[in-house]
């Protein structure tokens, strides 16, 4: 068999000077769900998030609550690890800046770039943003009113010996990227904000002094340490830079992020990137293939949701969360009703139940019990065959357009699915339905739209129930002798059509998708775990794998309903 493709996503690394929150969580998140749909469809995916020590927030902040920095750090990188190992994140290793492997990495690539002249020893004079650990271009913070563009807090006034990075002599070079590769990225708004950014950049300092020995040493200048930012941004290298991992930096690094930390991301790390290849020894090091840069959660009164403004979900309000409604229902909102585009997004509690209610419980939840409960009650629990005088999927012959949309003849009169590209008439084709909706869903994960990715899934599971209301099969039973085989047919078209939309629909609600995959005598979960955490989403998605006398078990409602009123 040929080798896998590689895929490499990573998240920020967060810092260390207080426990997980919401926002972290989202973008951990939402990296999981994309690492998983790799997973699902065979790719060899290495998915990497962790903490950023070496921050002078951490200092100061041990010091408020009267620890060492070590301990401080090492209690807050515990609960990030804690955190996402409860909520069931699939990353494959974990960083910690502290750790010596990174280190070691840091001062290489620092004491390369160095020697190529790339950095060299200055003075800056400007304004620091505390809140960021940012130097700030006069125009800039001229712009802001000398305020912090996040926490809106005073710039402060620096003057100081630093190392330099040579990021004006890479504008022309960064630019052509930038056209070269117009996704490199996303979203659009976001590029064409780093690129007129961009074609005003000056060096930047990399180094700091006074920050009492917590962070990596300028190599050579024990006095000077490496500015946290420049560390940090190459934990994506480091933790790579191994013999059997330097394969997942070369097939292209996917960055999630904040929007507040595009500037390094989409200047600063490529331009350094571009000088470390010229080192020697790092002719292998290529640009990352995409910084997606998405939104803010913010409350409802739209406020940014932060922990400097204290209207954060913390650990225990994301647990509640998950107590109440399960950690599926937690990933699918987050994933589905987050802020990815360049618009920030409301985290409401009524937003919340609304979606569970309507997209789970209602929909995917209440579906795959009511066709398995149907199977059971006519057919003893047991997939009934389809027979072909009565398979709509035989008779109309669905075709697809160009776009990957279809063309066939089933109605579609459920709220929420306009735009389906199926044109009315008196007949049913679930698998049509199947075809479209999974190669729109590909598109959509694929251009990272998680939010249309999750409806072309759930369009399959609102077909079932309008097939369902077409056809009939609890009417039809009534004279079961003449309408046995046509009940079997629809009720198996039924419970394939699910089972196609289960597999679409894992990256966002594993365990669920899994917990109906044992019911209906699936698999996939041990195929996974037998092939690396690999999947076959090709295979699994096609027409027919469902096979007439598979036990089909009832269970327990996947979403039960929620009463907000209880």
């Amino acid at each position: 068999m040929p080798e896998p493709n590689k895929f490499y996503v990573t998240t920020p690394i967060y810092y260390v000077n207080d426990k997980p929150h919401l926002g972290h969580v989202y973008t951990t998140m939402v990296a999981d769900v994309v690492a998983r749909y790799h997973r699902l469809r065979g790719d060899d995916v290495f998915f990497l998030t962790g903490v950023d020590e070496h921050s002078t927030k951490v200092v100061d902040k041990a010091a408020e609550k009267g620890l060492t920095t070590e301990a401080w750090a090492e209690q807050n990188a515990t609960a990030f690890r804690q955190t996402f190992e409860k909520l069931e994140m699939t990353n494959d290793d974990f960083v910690r800046t502290s750790s010596d492997h990174h280190k070691r990495k840091v001062t290489e690539y620092v004491a390369a770039l160095l020697k190529s002249g790339d950095v060299y020893e200055g003075e800056y004079e400007g304004w620091y943003d505390a809140g960021q650990e940012e130097y700030v271009p006069e125009n800039k913070a001229k712009d802001n009113d000398y305020k912090s563009e996040v926490n809106r807090k005073p710039l402060v006034r620096k003057k100081e010996k630093n190392y330099f990075f040579k990021l004006s002599s890479y504008v022309p070079a960064l630019l052509d990227h930038f056209e070269k590769h117009p996704t490199f990225v996303q979203p659009d708004a976001r590029r064409n904000e780093i690129v007129n950014r961009i074609k005003e950049a000056q060096d930047v300092p990399i180094s700091r002094t006074g920050v009492g020995g917590w962070g990596i040493p300028v190599p050579g200048d024990p006095e000077q340490t490496i500015y946290v930012w420049i560390d940090a941004l190459f934990n994506y290298l480091s933790y790579v830079d191994t013999p059997d991992r330097r394969g997942y930096w070369q097939s292209g690094a996917t960055h999630f992020i904040a929007k507040d930390i595009l500037w390094f991301h989409a200047s600063v790390w490529p331009a350094m990137l571009m000088a470390l290849r010229k080192c020697d020894g790092y002719d292998w090091v290529n640009l990352p293939a995409q910084v997606y840069s998405h939104s803010y959660w913010v409350s409802e009164s739209g406020a940014k949701m932060s922990k400097s403004l204290g209207n954060f979900l913390d650990p225990a309000a994301i647990d509640n969360y998950v107590a109440e409604f399960g950690l599926d229902a937690l990933r699918y909102f987050l994933a589905t009703r987050g802020p990815l585009s360049v618009s920030d997004s409301t985290f409401s509690p009524d937003l919340f139940i609304k979606t569970y209610n309507e997209d789970l419980a209602n929909t995917f939840g209440n579906s795959c019990s009511r066709v398995a409960n149907m199977i059971g009650k006519y057919f003893d629990g047991v997939m009934p065959p389809v027979h072909a005088e009565f398979d709509d999927n035989q008779n109309s012959g669905a075709e697809t357009n160009d776009d990957g949309d279809t063309t066939d003849s089933f109605p579609i009169h459920l709220d929420g699915n306009e735009g389906l590209g199926i044109r009315p008439s008196h007949s049913g084709n679930l698998l049509a339905v199947a075809i479209g909706s999974s190669r729109h869903y590909r598109t959509a994960i694929n251009e990272t739209n998680l939010t249309v990715a999750a409806e072309r899934a759930l369009r399959i599971v609102r077909g079932v129930d309008t097939y369902i209301e077409l056809k009939k099969p609890f009417s039809l039973a009534k004279d079961w002798e003449q309408n046995e085989r046509q009940v079997a047919t629809v009720l198996a078209n039924c419970a394939e059509a699910l089972r196609i939309a289960s597999v679409l629909l894992w990256p966002f609600i594993p365990d669920a998708c899994e917990k109906f995959w044992k019911r209906i005598g699936c698999d996939y979960a041990a195929q996974m775990a037998a092939n690396g955490g690999r999947g076959r989403l090709d295979e699994w998605t096609q027409w027919g794998q469902l096979k007439p006398g598979t036990p089909i078990e009832k269970g327990d409602a996947l979403f039960p309903r929620y009463d907000p009123n209880k």
